[in-house]
């Protein structure tokens, strides 16, 4: 087991799982189980963010709160993890969100960049990358090498289902990233799908399958 994976077993994530593995569940439906499992996701992946104490006026009286000590990016990996980000901003609508354009070239199996609009310097300390499959590993560890090249100074990878294959890659590439997933599967296909999994996140969220 990589010590720096972390997998929900919450009842509640597994139950929203089981319905995004269904074949038969439709994208209106695959849509809204993304973005609630991904914001449930989130809260765990941000328990041991630091926070700093702000004094407040609570309609009884006065209390000390507290608020986040650092700036948080969202990373989405296109086109798939865009369906991560609405339930992430749930949880933190005072992120930015950053894009970057990755796709699996299928011959290969590797990660191809066309699109990266983050800006010249970090403004961001924790940086949170969403993408629904860990299956390869290599468009995850792509995205934190473009991430480290940047700047960033924590990374977090934040997805729905990973193989055994992209944990290992991603975390030998990068052990300092925690991994924070619904289900570790069993592995991956000669297509480079995960076995069981639920398909193509992309298609299955965009109705293109």
């Amino acid at each position: 087991m990589v010590p720096q994976l972390h997998i929900c077993n919450h009842p509640l994530a597994q139950h929203k799982l089981t319905i995004l593995r269904n074949q038969n569940t439709e994208p209106k439906k695959f849509r809204e189980v993304v973005r609630e499992l991904a914001a449930m996701l989130i809260v765990e992946a941000t328990a041991d963010l630091p926070t700093i104490d702000v004094p407040i006026t609570t309609p009884i009286g006065e209390a000390v709160g507290k608020k986040l000590a650092d700036n948080i990016g969202l990373i989405p990996i296109l086109r798939a993890g865009l369906g991560m980000v609405e339930g992430a901003l749930e949880m933190l609508p005072q992120a930015e969100v950053w894009h970057i354009g990755l796709y699996r070239d299928e011959r290969t199996l590797r990660p191809v960049e066309y699109y990266n609009k983050l800006p010249v310097h970090p403004t961001v300390q924790v940086c949170l990358v969403l993408d629904p499959m860990l299956a390869t590993g290599g468009s995850a560890t792509a995205t934190v090498d473009i991430l480290k090249r940047w700047g960033a100074q924590r990374i977090k990878f934040v997805g729905l289902i990973g193989a055994p294959e992209g944990v290992r890659r991603l975390s030998e590439a990068h052990p300092d990233v925690p991994i924070y997933l619904a289900a570790l599967d069993e592995r991956l296909n000669d297509k480079g799908y995960i076995v069981p999994g639920l398909g193509d996140a992309g298609d299955r969220q965009f109705g293109t399958g």
